[in-house]
């Protein structure tokens, strides 16, 4: 189990059986579960039984299991709940709006004109040809 600041890790207390919210879905793996403050109803987060910090800690052998519940996940509140849309959404590290260190992936059903409102900015930052140039080959070169 992995520690948080202030204490243990409420997801890995969850996945050990520790009484939670809404448990909506579970396996060996994975546990799918409504959050304390859900941004819109049928909001849940879908996480790794095993304490994973983020992401990038991520093997490609635990990220089977948590991608077919998302996916899973997914379907079932379209089929419930008929959003008009749905944001699929994780966060690696504090800048990135990461407030527990342990990966979960938020399975959000959206409709016109909800109290989310557009996630991304109307216009994006501008950069220059040349250092998207390199961050490209950069990426590509890492990739292999």
């Amino acid at each position: 189990m992995g520690a948080e600041t202030g204490g243990e890790c409420p997801f890995c207390a969850a996945a050990g059986g520790q009484p939670a919210t809404q448990v909506l879905y579970e396996t060996p793996d994975v546990l799918a579960l409504f959050p304390l403050g859900p941004a819109t109803l049928g909001h849940t987060l879908v996480l790794p039984r095993r304490h994973v910090p983020d992401l990038w800690a991520l093997s490609a052998t635990d990220a089977r299991p948590l991608t077919e519940a998302v996916l899973r996940v997914a379907h079932a509140v379209r089929e419930a709940l008929h959003p008009d849309g749905l944001n699929v959404i994780t966060s690696a590290g504090r800048a990135a709006s990461q407030t527990v260190m342990h990966l979960h992936v938020h399975v959000v059903p959206r409709w016109e004109g909800d109290a989310i409102g557009d996630l991304w900015p109307r216009r994006g930052p501008a950069f220059a040809h040349e250092a998207l140039d390199r961050a490209a080959e950069s990426i590509r070169a890492t990739l292999g």
